[in-house]
């Protein structure tokens, strides 16, 4: 246990940059003081989504930014407090790219959280470094309230009654998650091998092949890669994930309708 002096003195933990104030400044900038020339806040977030993107998120930190940008490391604490604040602004601004459903649209529910979910998938390969962030803060930024108010509707719209709505949105998206970071991660491992992905799968399987110990599990799963069928690696991967989105669909359509327990 803490002692009671120690509780008196501790720091609060951290929540968001956007709920202490600072994301609220005009343009990020702290009050007073000559501010650094030629940035601001919109254009410290590109360059740190870029850099995450090129570099990953173990090798980002202030100095590598503050290189990319031409700048002294200390100009960009006159926009932020610290690299957690850059890392939180930067998972907001690409969650951005994400196209959202139209408030409007009275299309089908399946596929509007289709396209949701898809998008989510992509946004997720696309920028690796985010899967491992999102655990990490609040996501309350104005990108990623949009997103989960647009979950929140479309999963209203399905029929559940609202004991069931989160239970289906965790399904949904947390399998999405999964999904799209492992393939984030695949795609990453590939590229730095210098193998395409069809190269890679098919080392990777001769490499497995050649271990005795691991002959249960592939002969056991021989037969449903065999009833799946050949293709591209990217061919099989988009195969699995609109199947498996379908089975998630069927589920929450036969809970909603009552046929399910």
């Amino acid at each position: 246990m803490v002692a009671a002096a120690d509780r008196d003195t501790k720091r609060p933990a951290r929540m968001s940059v956007w709920l202490d104030g600072k994301a609220a400044t005009s343009r990020g900038r702290r009050p007073g003081g000559d501010q650094p020339s030629g940035l601001d806040r919109d254009r410290i977030t590109a360059a740190t989504v870029r850099l995450l993107d090129e570099e990953g998120l173990a090798k980002f930190s202030m100095r590598r930014l503050a290189a990319e940008l031409n700048v002294t490391a200390m100009s960009l604490y006159w926009y932020v407090d610290s690299k957690d604040d850059l890392l939180e602004l930067a998972s907001d601004a690409a969650v951005g790219e994400v196209p959202l459903p139209d408030e409007a649209e009275d299309g089908d529910w399946r596929d509007r959280l289709r396209r949701l979910a898809e998008g989510y998938r992509a946004l997720l390969v696309r920028h690796p470094w985010m899967s491992p962030l999102m655990g990490r803060f609040l996501n309350v930024g104005p990108h990623w309230a949009a997103f989960v108010l647009s979950v929140q509707r479309i999963v209203r719209s399905t029929g559940l009654p609202p004991d069931r709505q989160t239970g289906a949105i965790a399904a949904v998206f947390q399998f999405v998650y999964g999904f799209g970071t492992i393939e984030g991660h695949f795609l990453r491992r590939c590229e730095e091998a210098g193998l395409s992905q069809d190269e890679y799968f098919r080392y990777a399987m001769s490499a497995v092949d050649g271990q005795p110990e691991l002959a249960p599990m592939v002969d056991s799963a021989a037969e449903m890669v065999a009833a799946r069928g050949g293709g591209t690696v990217e061919e099989m991967r988009d195969r699995d994930f609109a199947f498996a989105f379908e089975l998630l669909l069927a589920g929450i359509e036969a809970m909603s309708s009552g046929d399910g327990t």
